[in-house]
């Protein structure tokens, strides 16, 4: 079994597209989608959920005004400003709350109780291009990189129990917590990027994060020929940083109609980027020997 991610150094470059049109050309893959602040895959592959579970992750604090003796000393330690007081009666903004734990440890009634918080829920799901494993945090929740590595473990269990070679993974943006716990332990990562200063700038950010985990990552343009030039200097810099070049996708409208259509691009037609996705898959493929 192999863990291949596709991520890119910023938001819209398409991974979420390609990692949709991967799985349609895999067909034999379980799919995870670890973009959990902003997740998408399931807009383009309409999963059909199986199992719904509450993703619990860390604390947060809860004054029991019936035990408060409106002392004031969970305000005065608080630094985050998650304690508001109404006349003699203090409670949590639930917002706000860091899960510090200070005002438990210190209220000398005892009077705050510090229950497990609920930060979403993940799925496990069936597509038309096989399982998948999803989730969702909820409004202003934290702790998407615990997410990431839940979502992860659930499509390895997964893939085990159904005997499936190969786990897609849909990963976030960027190169913070979320992405690390991502990709670390994958066995190649996949980064789209695109012809600009900030899409070269951020790519090499990327590359300088699968070189210190050791992890072999194969670049791809996508729109490469809105500048061409551009995509040349950016191949030169992944290849000095030790990444190997996959391929690049021209710009096609068709992309924008499919997506309309709720499609992949490689289901939608035979257009140009059709055509060198294609390609790219089976170049891909068989450069990590799926």
């Amino acid at each position: 079994m192999k863990e291949i991610i596709i991520i890119s150094g910023k938001g819209g470059t398409g991974k979420t597209s390609i990692t949709a049109s991967f799985a349609v050309l895999s067909k034999n893959a379980v799919l995870a989608d670890c973009d959990v602040d902003a997740a998408d895959l399931h807009l383009l592959l309409t999963p059909t959920n199986q199992q719904c579970h509450p993703f619990i992750s860390g604390h947060i604090a809860h004054i029991d005004t019936e035990k408060c003796s409106g002392c004031g000393t969970c305000l005065s330690l608080c630094r985050y400003d998650a304690i508001v007081a109404h006349d003699a009666t203090y409670s949590v903004v639930a917002s706000s709350c860091e899960g510090c734990k200070v005002c438990v440890t210190f209220c000398p009634e005892q009077a705050i109780d510090f229950p497990e918080q609920r930060c979403g829920e993940w799925y496990k799901s069936m597509t038309r291009c096989g399982p998948m494993i999803h989730a969702r945090l909820d409004i202003g929740a934290e702790n998407s990189g615990k997410l990431v590595s839940l979502v992860r473990k659930q499509a390895q269990e997964l893939a085990k129990e159904q005997n499936c070679e190969l786990i897609l993974i849909d990963g976030p943006p960027g190169i913070g917590c979320p992405v690390i716990a991502a990709t670390t332990g994958t066995d190649a990562v996949f980064v789209i990027t695109e012809p600009t200063c900030s899409g070269k700038h951020d790519l090499l950010r990327v590359l300088e994060l699968t070189s210190h985990f050791d992890i072999p990552a194969y670049v791809c343009v996508n729109k490469w020929d809105i500048n061409p030039s551009m995509t040349q200097e950016i191949q030169s810099s992944a290849r000095a940083h030790g990444a190997q070049i996959i391929g690049t996708i021209p710009y096609d409208n068709q992309v924008t109609k499919a997506q309309i259509a709720g499609k992949t691009i490689v289901e939608y037609g035979n257009s140009i980027s059709a055509i060198a996705i294609k390609q790219i898959w089976q170049d891909f493929s068989s450069a990590i020997e799926i």
